[in-house]
């Protein structure tokens, strides 16, 4: 059985991995290790250990606190109020990458000019 936070970092694996444009087999080859067992851990069925999620996390630029954003000390459960997989559609998927082409200091402002519309909505 899946533990709910190996399933949510396996996602947030692969959220990430898409937003880089980075196939499994590519990441398993700059991590070390085989595509399936990437496939392995980005459905949650195994569990990522510490030293291999530091190689993940180096790969594809980003912290490991990147892999636990969005989950409740309380309960493990994702605490977004959009769905969990909401990077499957082309269109989100698209959205994120067009998102962080853009340059740092303009993304912010965009980001601050989105929580705005979401809050006034």
């Amino acid at each position: 059985m899946k533990h709910p936070v190996d399933a949510h970092v396996g996602k947030r694996i692969r959220h990430r991995r898409w937003m880089v444009g980075m196939t499994q087999q590519q990441l398993a080859d700059k991590v070390g290790i085989k595509f399936q067992q990437i496939q392995k851990y980005e459905t949650g069925m195994n569990r990522v250990s510490a030293s291999r999620l530091w190689d993940i996390a180096e790969t594809l630029g980003v912290q490991i606190s990147f892999f636990f954003e969005g989950l409740s000390a309380e309960n493990a459960a994702p605490l977004s109020a959009a769905p969990s997989d909401f990077l499957a559609d082309k269109e989100a998927l698209d959205l994120v990458r067009s998102y962080y082409a853009i340059p740092e200091a303009q993304r912010r402002r965009l980001f601050d000019l989105a929580r705005v519309l979401s809050e006034a909505a």
